[in-house]
């Protein structure tokens, strides 16, 4: 068995630091707790699954996951979909959903890539108890992407109009997006994994947060790599990979390398131990 502690207890400091540098700014005792709790079930399960374990994904997933969406979003009513961080940005508030996206989805990705997409997406969470864990093609619809971007642009717009028409009672309003933006995105993704039998054609075709994933991730800290003296070509770690990632080439600019969700699956599953993380 082999094991893998380098990124475990690298991302759980990285949570150690944010929680005593989100305290030190805002004096919020929370978000102690908050970034502590998180980091301990990514760290763990990123741990249980390089393990051997396979279950560990699944442990973070519903861990992280469903205090995301239960409770700071149903229970505390902040919505912490993209939507929110606008709402929250344009209202000079600097919490909720602003330190969420600040952390996982902007400053996060340039030390571990796309690693909230594999272990942490609330989203992903529901979609990844479907069975097509591995795409039935690493092929793409040309263009379909594209839409990523449209909806990241029109919930910018959407959430500037609520500001500009003066939209009463708006912390409700964004309340009732999150609410249904979130059953929106469940039955698109459910479709969308049986339309392409794959479970990550939401993350591939509609995510709009992908925009600030990708340009961060190209400056990963964490990455997968191949060792090219003991790896035999099988192309095994590419034909495993959920998001059609080149693991193959080194490369940063590799084909689809920004999406890379830090799964592991390429590392278990690689018959020479030639892949690295």
């Amino acid at each position: 068995m082999v094991e893998h502690y380098k990124t475990p207890i690298i991302l759980f400091s990285f949570f150690i630091i944010i929680a005593i540098s989100m305290f030190y700014l805002t004096n919020e005792i929370f978000l102690i707790f908050n970034f502590l709790y998180i980091g301990f079930f990514v760290s763990s399960g990123v741990y249980l699954f390089a393990n051997g374990n396979k279950y560990g994904r699944s442990f973070v997933q519903w861990g992280v996951g469903l205090y995301l969406l239960v409770y700071l979003g149903l229970i505390l009513q902040e919505n912490m979909l993209i939507s929110g961080f606008f709402f929250y940005l344009f209202l000079g508030v600097f919490q909720a959903a602003v330190i969420h996206y600040l952390v996982a989805k902007i400053i996060g990705p340039l030390l571990f890539g796309r690693g909230w997409c594999g272990y942490a997406c609330w989203i992903i969470m529901i979609l990844d108890l479907f069975p097509y864990k591995v795409p039935k093609t690493h092929e793409r619809v040309a263009n379909l992407g594209l839409l990523r971007y449209l909806l990241f642009l029109l919930i910018f717009i959407f959430v500037v109009l609520l500001f500009y028409f003066k939209v009463p009672d708006l912390h409700y309003t964004m309340f009732l997006v999150f609410v249904f933006g979130n059953l929106i995105y469940y039955i698109v993704g459910i479709a969308l994994a049986y339309k392409f039998k794959d479970n990550r054609a939401f993350c591939k075709y509609i995510c709009p947060i992908v925009t600030f994933l990708k340009p961060f991730s190209y400056f990963s800290l964490l990455r997968v790599t191949v060792n090219e003296e003991t790896c035999t070509d099988c192309k095994h770690c590419v034909n495993i990979c959920p998001m059609d990632v080149d693991i193959l080439d080194n490369k940063r600019s590799r084909k689809h390398g920004t999406e890379c969700i830090l799964c592991l699956e390429c590392v278990k599953e690689c018959p020479n131990n030639s892949i690295n993380a």
